[in-house]
């Protein structure tokens, strides 16, 4: 393959015009106009600045070693959706500043996306009209969106995702982070194109979704698998944090086989879960502290669907409403390693789509729920004035903690549960009443 190198504007235009099907970049070309990589052609090398949207791809391209740059409300890389295969778009090392947004939509029946090594330095997707909804919300794009927006369930994307990251500590993306789905129906549940990813690994992401305080339908998630995503792995390397209202750090509305955090889960902002659960997830495993800072900011809640194992490193909530772990359906097994803690008391909390009026209680099984096995390495500990350690209304079949079970706060229970549990926790060291 000969490489056309181009260092100005008017001659990556002109190379595109001649057919040239392998461009090499040289140097930084601004002001470029909005172009299209036509099929089978590649890219490589160089920085491209745009001022509205930036590189079309169409089928079966490369984009290697380079960055392009748009305004953040903008998509630096997206997809011709007139195309009916997209072949293979591959991506690598490849830095952007602007959303990068890749879908089957219109005539899109099929394709693969072989990202590695994507990085998005700023992005705002607060704007974007087409959401997915599930669970009483609407859920924001990401930075870096993969997507199956087609109705039909024989259309099918396949991809396999390595290093993905998006946004800073001191310049979080706007919107969600790192964003897979298929297509699903308003209850948020798959029911059309799908999208089956071999393995998805981000790096640091970093989000701000920009949501109003107070508002009960609107989420987004630093790193989201949605429902029409079928997952084999996910592995977060880096830390995912959350700054804003609403900011889920991880959540999971498809269908994923195991799940691993290696990174820091943090959220900072109201309503901002640790880790939630409303799809299939077979092994889950957390290998960092989940830790969450804002007013009704859960650390861990499985809500719907359905889930294997969970294991965790340790888990802490310092916020009103803030519970630790909350569970509505059934967990066989829960392992935290280290300490279940909270610090706050009571406070509103958005609970598929409502604002709820929550106390943070360590470990809460609502009615319905069920945990096979549980067991925590360390304490388990409020601090919150009336506020218990535990709160068991469902099921429990039998619990282990490594240290004790105390509810610090004045007049806090400490556990919570009707007689029928009694067995189940007669081993357990309890401080308080």
């Amino acid at each position: 393959m000969e490489w056309i190198r181009v260092t100005s504007a008017r001659e990556f235009v002109e190379a595109l015009g001649s057919g040239a099907l392998a461009i090499e970049v040289v140097g930084r070309l601004g002001a470029m106009p909005s172009v299209t990589l036509p099929p089978g052609a590649s890219l490589r090398g160089g920085s491209l600045g745009f001022g509205a949207k930036g590189l079309r791809l169409t089928s079966n391209n490369t984009v290697q070693d380079i960055t392009i740059t748009t305004a953040p409300h903008e998509v630096a890389i997206y997809n011709d959706t007139a195309v009916t295969d997209l072949g293979t778009l591959a991506l690598a090392n490849v830095t952007t500043t602007g959303q990068v947004y890749l879908a089957a939509d219109n005539q899109v029946r099929a394709g693969r996306i072989e990202a590695d090594g994507v990085h998005v330095t700023a992005a705002d997707t607060r704007g974007r009209f087409h959401r997915p909804t599930g669970f009483g919300v609407e859920a924001l794009q990401g930075a870096f969106t993969l997507w199956n927006r087609q109705p039909d369930p024989a259309v099918r994307l396949t991809a396999r995702l390595e290093r993905i990251s998006a946004g800073s500590a001191s310049e979080p993306v706007h919107g969600g982070g790192v964003f897979v789905g298929g297509h699903g129906d308003t209850a948020g549940k798959a029911d059309g194109g799908t999208v089956d990813v071999e393995l998805l690994t981000t790096g640091d992401v970093f989000s701000n979704g920009g949501i109003a305080p107070g508002t009960p339908d609107l989420i987004s998630g630093g790193v989201f698998v949605i429902s029409g995503a079928n997952v084999a792995e996910v592995r977060n390397l880096g830390t995912t944090t959350t700054y804003g209202q609403n900011d889920m750090v991880l959540d999971n509305w498809g269908a994923v086989t195991a799940w691993k955090a290696h990174g820091a889960v943090t959220s900072w902002g109201p309503s901002g879960i640790g880790f939630v659960n409303f799809g299939e997830i077979s092994t889950l495993s957390i290998e960092a502290p989940v830790e969450t800072f804002g007013l009704g900011a859960r650390g861990f809640n499985v809500y719907d669907g359905s889930l294997g194992e969970a294991v965790f490193e340790s888990i802490t909530t310092h916020g009103d409403g803030s519970v630790g772990v909350q569970v509505s359906r059934e967990v066989p097994r829960l392992t935290i390693r280290g300490d279940l803690r909270t610090e706050g008391g009571t406070g509103e909390s958005l609970v598929k789509g409502v604002l709820l009026p929550l106390s943070a209680i360590a470990l809460s099984i609502k009615p319905g729920g069920r945990i096979g096995t549980a067991s925590v390495g360390g304490d388990v500990r409020t601090e919150g004035a009336c506020v218990p350690a535990m709160e068991l209304e469902g099921s429990l079949d039998e619990i282990s903690v490594g240290g004790t079970v105390t509810a610090a706060g004045e007049r806090s229970d400490v556990v919570r549960a009707g007689p029928e549990l009694a067995a189940a926790l007669a081993g357990l060291t309890i401080e308080g009443r």
